[in-house]
């Protein structure tokens, strides 16, 4: 099968959340499966710090826009084990800039023009590389103009016209929704601003055209698929998505093992893995509590958290019931993370409170968040939503006990021992209500299996030994991509 990813962002070249994990490792999984697979990027201006640089080609095109045509080029480069290509699409107004969607805080006003031009130029770099794609695969957003660009002005070519269009959602949350100018801009028939197409309340809106138009969807968790056909969770699309049911399948995000694995990791002091784990992370604990200037207590358990400093991660329920624990005394925390300025301020006053007990990183750094994985003893999630999520899966893989709300692929990736609707054994602590009563309770419950050694040891085996590979959800992803041919084929 011959397959092209097309996607906003990806590591190691362009990073804002887990839409660039899974464009930087499922093509590489799904190549490994034996497909011909082409990824395609934006070329930003921090694609060319990592080496090696993409090589300029002498391939040009035209794309229109906004009665005009703004011309663009494809440079070339691979994934970083080799086995993908890379297509970026070169256009240095729209790209070469320090950000990706945004500067200084605030989108850039021109997002709507910037992923217009990149959804067609996608197309137009297919073309030319000669790719002869049997499916295109499109992300969020900022591709969702594409599928619409390929019925309208490619269903004859046959370089693309036959491809099939799958549409994973990575966040219902982030649509794309801008005036009715879009619709001149994107140089698009004003017959599609309609209710079953591109209009959304009198906007467009880029991510349900490109769920109108896609023969299949996809999302990042089978929980969150459900989700996101109610109004709490579906943003206004839950109607929609009703509608294409049938269609719509939760496929959860894989990791890569090669990066995140305990037994190899560079960025941890001491390696080990589901036999020795007891030993390696004591010894991971004491560097990084000594490196952060808190007391060595192995006797002390110690909470982590990850993340955007968001509302939708749980820090209005995750700040006051932290206090709580901090007041008692018989725990350390650390966090890890950038976000909201008010979040930022309470963690810092906590931290003046107790400074024995809890450091607040505020920063993004790789290779801190693994090393807080192996250090931790617990990790906290009581996100409010959370698509899929990585790191709960990072923390079994690092023998961390997660502690996750029960919600989206939070629910599917994480199993209570109070579970009784299934038989898998347990490998964290799972809250339904989002609420501080809820939190509270079930950091208690982490607490208590963490200093009872033999149920505390169980839990941490029975997560470090799952499946956590891109090659299971890979190949769930082939499934889709043959159904969404018939789909095709049978219109």
């Amino acid at each position: 099968m011959r397959i092209v990813f097309v996607a906003s962002e990806a590591v190691p070249w362009a990073k804002t959340g887990g839409l660039a994990d899974v464009a930087g490792a499922l093509p590489e999984a799904l190549a490994a499966l034996g497909h011909d697979v082409t990824l395609i990027l934006p070329h930003y201006r921090v694609v060319d710090r990592v080496a090696p640089a993409p090589q300029s080609t002498s391939w040009r095109y035209q794309v229109p826009l906004g009665g005009g045509h703004v011309e663009g080029g494809v440079s070339i480069g691979r994934t970083p084990h080799g086995t993908v290509r890379v297509l970026f699409i070169d256009q240095p107004q729209f790209f070469d800039r320090d950000g990706i969607y945004s500067a200084h805080g605030a989108d850039y006003p021109d997002n709507p023009a910037r992923f217009l031009f990149f959804s067609r130029a996608a197309i137009e770099a297919m073309r030319l590389a000669d790719v002869r794609p049997d499916i295109i695969h499109v992300n969020d957003w900022h591709t969702g103009i594409l599928p619409v660009y390929l019925r309208e002005f490619y269903s004859s070519c046959p370089e693309v016209g036959h491809a099939a269009v799958v549409m994973t959602i990575h966040n219902m949350a982030y649509q794309g929704r801008y005036g009715q100018w879009v619709v001149p801009l994107a140089e698009l028939p004003w017959s599609l601003f309609n209710w079953r197409t591109l209009e959304y309340h009198g906007q467009a809106n880029f991510l349900k055209a490109g769920l109108a138009s896609a023969q299949k969807i996809t999302t990042v968790s089978p929980t969150y698929s459900k989700e996101i056909q109610t109004p709490e969770y579906g943003h206004g699309l839950d109607s929609m998505l009703r509608h294409r049911e049938m269609d719509l399948a939760g496929i959860v995000n894989g990791v890569d093992t090669r990066e995140w694995n305990p037994g190899r990791d560079p960025n941890i002091p001491s390696h080990y893995d589901i036999s020795n784990f007891t030993e390696g992370k004591a010894a991971c604990k004491a560097v990084f509590q000594k490196q952060l200037g808190l007391p060595i207590r192995p006797e002390l358990p110690m909470l982590a958290q990850i993340g955007r400093l968001d509302s939708q991660k749980g820090w209005d329920l995750l700040l006051p019931v932290a206090h709580e624990f901090l007041r008692r005394g018989d725990s350390q925390f650390v966090i890890l993370g950038t976000g909201a300025w008010h979040y930022q301020e309470a963690l810092a006053s906590l931290e003046r409170q107790y400074p024995n007990q809890i450091r607040s990183l505020m920063q993004f750094s790789s290779p801190l968040a693994h090393l807080i994985e192996a250090a931790a003893d617990l990790f906290l999630m009581p996100s409010l939503y959370e698509p899929c999520g990585l790191n709960q899966i990072y923390s079994q893989i690092y023998g961390a006990i997660p502690i996750v709300r029960r919600t989206g692929g939070l629910a599917d990736t994480v199993t209570d021992p109070f579970d009784a609707t299934t038989d898998k054994p347990a490998t964290g602590i799972v809250f339904d209500h989002p609420d501080q009563a809820g939190l509270r309770w079930a950091i208690d419950r982490g607490l208590k299996i963490w200093r009872d050694k033999p149920v505390r040891d169980q839990m941490i085996r029975a997560g470090m030994s799952k499946d956590w590979s891109w090659q299971r959800s890979a190949e769930d992803y082939i499934t889709v991509y043959k159904s969404a041919i018939k789909a095709l084929e049978s219109v």
